[in-house]
């Protein structure tokens, strides 16, 4: 049997045929989610295409989130939240409500995301799902709505890209700067229609919010999906996160002499904080080209760094200190139980203390759309995926991207800092910071 890529393997098993890159497949799809921008459109399609009243018999595949627009910010949108409302009420499907949380971090805390799976969304950054071994995908809302109908899609299979790093990742250096890397080498548009697979045992050693980051991101580099192979890190998360007792297959994992479109290779110690300058994630350079940068507003959130461990990592950077003057810090869970969580352990406290405005769950500060919208010549760190111009407010404003110990070390000067002035010590998930230590 020719050799595989786990992309490969999985749309091998979901189209039940031996197929390899540049394939065209007919796979089963295993779950799919949607959320009140791109949902009422998918469902107006699921009505056009079956064309009269009848049952859904993917009702237990589909998940409907309210994330974009939530709460809701105005007639519109609370007119879109009701349609899915009473079409999941209708027929059955699985429907979170404002403040559960954002589509993707709502797919993998409910379980509904395993290794092996085939997992798409109405959203682009449904490749977050390749961080737990899956293969997830953004679709457009025809293809989504018409999925409701057949529980199949059709599919190029994508030829890989692989993300090589070895070696241990230094102190103040995370996932987020290591997408921001291999984005600025490949170009925003360099892995268009490819799976991004990331490997090495500095990948290796992340833990999966880790992972999650880098399947996430493949998009801003044009990837149609990010995989890491699933091991039993997954299998204890999930275990943990979803109550799910799952087993990874070992043969999932790409075969040895499986054919990559090209490979990129790191020495983990040679890496730095990175951040991306305006207005495209493609502009990555190392952190020390911009310190010093006047910061207005920073934003601690979204699909991409809004968990638990990303927040703890600023509330540790800010604890018994001020945000700067003259600096807004907005923080967003990515769900309800991370806004929980950090209630619980002192976090929520620790950042509304410091002067940070912390917020419930959702997509509106990253989208542009409310709670932390950006104004005419305002400068933002974000811990988000994207900084296009306009994407979170005027288009006279400018985003930067940058990790959670970044977005912390910048709230807490008012300028882009080195999250390693701070002689930041990593242990177990997330960093302590003597934040008295420079000045």
């Amino acid at each position: 049997m020719t050799a595989k890529t786990i992309t490969e393997k999985i749309l091998s098993e979901k189209s039940g045929r031996d197929v390899t890159a540049g394939a065209y497949v007919e796979a089963i799809v295993d779950s799919m989610v949607t959320h009140d921008v791109t949902g009422p459109l998918a469902i107006e399609v699921f009505e056009d295409v079956t064309d009269e009243k009848s049952e859904l018999p993917t009702a237990d595949d589909i998940v409907f989130t309210l994330d974009h627009h939530a709460p809701a910010d105005g007639v519109e949108a609370a007119n879109n939240h009701n349609i899915l409302r009473e079409f999941a009420a209708e027929y059955g499907t699985h429907q979170y409500e404002i403040n559960d949380g954002i589509c993707h971090q709502v797919m993998i805390e409910e379980g509904f995301v395993e290794p092996g799976q085939l997992v798409i969304g109405a959203d682009s950054h449904s490749t977050t799902y390749g961080g737990l071994g899956a293969f997830g995908t953004g679709v457009g809302s025809t293809d989504l709505g018409t999925t409701f109908a057949t529980g199949e899609l059709w599919f190029r299979v994508p030829e890989t890209i692989r993300f090589e790093v070895q070696g241990d990742l230094p102190d103040g250096v995370y996932a987020k700067d290591l997408i921001l890397k291999f984005i600025g080498d490949v170009g925003f548009d360099g892995a268009t229609y490819k799976t991004a697979e990331y490997a090495g045992s500095a990948i290796r050693e992340l833990p999966i919010h880790q992972r999650l980051v880098l399947a996430n991101m493949a998009i801003e580099m044009g990837g149609k999906a990010g995989i890491v192979e699933p091991d039993e890190r997954v299998e204890t998360f999930l275990e943990d996160q979803a109550t799910l007792d799952v087993s990874v297959d070992p043969d999932l994992a790409s075969d040895d002499d499986a054919t990559y479109e090209a490979t990129y290779t790191y020495e983990g110690s040679d890496l730095a904080p990175q951040v991306s300058k305006p207005s495209n994630p493609e502009n990555a350079v190392d952190v020390d080209d911009v310190v010093g940068t006047g910061i207005d507003q920073v934003f601690v959130g979204t699909c991409t760094n809004g968990r638990y461990e990303d927040i703890r990592v600023v509330a540790d950077v800010l604890a018994g200190e001020q945000v700067a003057p003259g600096t807004r810090l907005i923080v967003v869970p990515a769900s309800k139980s991370v806004y929980e969580k950090c209630l619980e352990t002192g976090v929520l406290e620790t950042l509304v203390e410091a002067g940070a405005t912390f917020q419930s769950a959702g997509c509106g500060a990253c989208a542009g759309y409310h709670q932390g919208v950006l104004g005419d010549d305002d400068v933002c760190l974000a811990t988000a995926n994207r900084n296009f111009p306009g994407r979170e407010g005027s288009m006279d404003s400018q985003v930067y991207l940058g990790s959670p110990a970044t977005a912390g070390a910048t709230a807490l000067y008012g300028e882009i800092t080195d999250p390693r002035d701070l002689e930041t010590t990593r242990y177990g998930d997330h960093v302590s910071a003597d934040v008295g230590v420079v000045r």
